[in-house]
């Protein structure tokens, strides 16, 4: 897997290989197939600048990611006793 980066300022569809397309927003990366480097329209991209390969593999997901895997907090749902109400009855 190949990771790359939304450079602008806009929200853009990457074509990839087999009609298929990947949106990016604005400042955000993804993952890809290692051969989607070799689609035509997906190297006119790189060459304009507007997306950027930051890297292969898993290790550049976490780097673009900040190096944090796993799961994520999620604010709403804790792990507390109290009721949905609050406060002690």
């Amino acid at each position: 897997m190949t990771t790359i980066a939304n450079k602008t300022l806009k929200a853009i569809a990457v074509p990839l290989p087999r009609g298929k397309k990947l949106h990016l927003g604005p400042g955000k990366t993804g993952q890809v197939a290692a051969s989607a480097s070799e689609h035509p329209p997906f190297k006119k991209l790189v060459e304009a600048g507007e997306i950027e390969i930051v890297g292969d593999g898993h290790e550049a997901a976490a780097a673009s990611t900040g190096g944090r895997a796993g799961r994520h907090f999620m604010p709403g749902q804790g792990s507390g006793r109290v009721g949905r109400r609050g406060g002690d009855r």
